[in-house]
C-alpha cells in the first residue's frame, strides 16, 4: 500500500513538473511574439514619422501611455492602408493630438 502512494505521489509531482514546463514554455513564446510585435511597430514608426514627431511621441508614451498607444494605432493603420504619401512632421502630429485629447473644462470660479 506504501508503495502504491509512493508512486502515485511521484506520477503526480512528475505531472505537476510537466504542467510548470509547458507554463513557462508558453509564457517564453508570447514573450517573444510582443517583443516582435513592438519591433515591427517600431520599424513602422521609424518609417512614417520624422525625428521630431518620433521625440513628441516617446515623450508622450511617458506620460500618456494610451493616447500614445491609439496614435501609434492609427498611424500604423493609415501606413498599412497606403494613405500616408509621405512622412508624418510635428507639426501633423500635434494636430492629430489636438484632434484625440480630450478637451479641457475651463472652471471659472466668481466670488461675490
Amino acid at each position: 500500500m506504501d508503495e502504491d502512494l509512493e508512486k502515485l505521489r511521484k506520477k503526480r509531482l512528475q505531472e505537476l513538473q510537466d504542467q510548470e514546463i509547458m507554463q513557462q514554455s508558453l509564457e517564453e513564446q508570447q514573450d517573444t511574439q510582443q517583443k516582435q510585435y513592438e519591433e515591427q511597430k517600431k520599424q513602422i514608426l521609424r518609417g512614417i514619422l520624422d525625428q521630431n514627431a518620433r521625440v513628441r511621441l516617446n515623450n508622450i508614451k511617458l506620460t500618456r501611455p494610451q493616447i500614445a498607444e491609439q496614435i501609434e494605432q492609427q498611424l500604423i493603420l493609415l501606413a498599412q492602408s497606403g494613405r500616408l504619401q509621405q512622412k508624418i512632421t510635428d507639426a501633423q502630429l500635434r494636430q492629430l493630438l489636438v484632434k484625440l485629447l480630450p478637451k479641457k473644462r475651463d472652471i471659472k470660479i466668481e466670488r461675490k
